[in-house]
């Protein structure tokens, strides 16, 4: 056995040691042993693995460890292996060969994260917000507008490991087009992060749209005096809009720093992500529009549901008043005394009622000129 074998044989010896270390210290921490073991191949995370030379996808669909080599052998190769969700050890086992260090796997793995760009030794780790308007037949109180995930890309020099979490912003259908295009696909591996970038503002900018006509929706029926908007449904918009924001908003900052010099974007490929990040300050804004046209619609609202409030009020306090009228000539004469006056004539109780009745019509047109009724 030669001196080249004997060192690779200690090398795999040392990776899977760790990967089983990893695993013993996870098992301690409490993780159960069917939660960091890879799922069967009926429920494999792989979406798809391919080996991409010269922009060509390169027939069949090989292991990533056999992709990943080959690539490395070719002066204009790379894999891209996207992920749905992996288990730890699948995961890690993965990040082992292409030499990422666990940290990275951990934050991965993580699903609540922000848009962020970060290099971690020879590799970019690129995370991005997916987006999903969920169709609804009415805003209620409870309705959910936008479903988030997250979709995180490891950029290597001859490699790209796609980890998506959620089930918003599947990637097949831009493997697909990007496939379609070799000249660009011939870029290397940050032409698959320019794609998934493309995508991702193009689903902001679709799910902004179909936000914005829940918008209108309750403008429109913001002060109709009957079937109008509850305070409850533009507040869950706006938390709706709040969680969208949350994943349109720090991708600037990423896509700023990939359009700059200095970055490790190809130069034929800063001018693309230059025009996608315009695409989404467009976005932005538009978000921005809409949460200060629903705080505006829900202060309105307010204002409005106070001045029911006080119609309500007067109206109760204009009958109380027309009440008070027969109740307290009523009270008085219920007081039983000897002597009160007309008290045994004979037309006193017609005189009474039809006091009282005047009294209380008097009252009626009263607050009815005044508007109180």
């Amino acid at each position: 056995m030669s001196t080249t074998e004997v060192n690779t044989g200690r090398r795999a010896a040392q990776k899977v040691g760790q990967l089983i270390g990893r695993v013993l210290l996870r098992m301690q921490a409490g993780e159960r042993l069917p939660q960091l073991l890879t799922r069967p191949e009926e429920e494999a995370a792989v979406m798809d693995c391919a080996l991409y030379v010269r922009g060509a996808r390169q027939p069949g669909r090989p292991a990533f460890a056999d992709a990943y080599s080959a690539a490395r052998r070719r002066r204009n190769g790379f894999v891209w292996l996207g992920l749905f969700e992996p288990g730890w050890a699948q995961f890690t086992a993965i990040a082992e060969l292409v030499d990422v260090d666990e940290a990275t796997v951990d934050k991965t793995l993580a699903v609540d994260r922000r848009p962020a760009i970060e290099r971690r030794g020879d590799v970019t780790v690129l995370t991005l917000r997916t987006a999903r308007y969920v169709e609804h037949a009415q805003l209620t109180e409870t309705s959910e507008v936008v479903d988030t995930g997250a979709v995180t890309l490891l950029i290597g020099r001859h490699f790209v490991v796609s980890v998506r979490h959620g089930g918003a912003g599947a990637l097949a259908d831009v493997r697909e087009q990007l496939q379609q295009r070799p000249a660009l696909l011939g870029q290397g591996p940050w032409a698959v992060g320019l794609a998934v970038v493309e995508r991702m503002v193009g689903i902001y900018d679709d799910v902004a749209g179909q936000v914005e006509q829940d918008v209108e929706k309750l403008e429109e029926t913001a002060f109709l005096r009957q079937g109008g908007c509850d305070v409850q449904q533009i507040y869950q918009l706006k938390r709706e809009l709040v969680e969208f924001k949350r994943a349109v908003l720090p991708l600037q900052q990423p896509l700023r720093q990939l359009t700059a010099t200095s970055s490790d974007v190809p130069p034929g490929l800063r001018q693309y992500f230059s025009d996608v990040y315009g695409r989404l300050n467009q976005v932005v804004e538009r978000v921005g529009s809409y949460n200060e046209l629903l705080d505006s619609i829900l202060q309105a609202r307010l204002a409005q549901v106070g001045l029911d409030q006080n119609n309500d009020m007067r109206k109760i306090a204009a009958w109380a008043a027309i009440a008070a009228v027969p109740t307290a000539i009523a009270g008085i004469y219920g007081m039983n005394f000897d002597h009160m006056p007309e008290l045994h004539w004979r037309f006193g109780y017609g005189l009474v009622v039809g006091l009282m009745a005047t009294a209380m019509v008097i009252l009626y047109r009263s607050f009815r000129k005044s508007g109180w009724l």
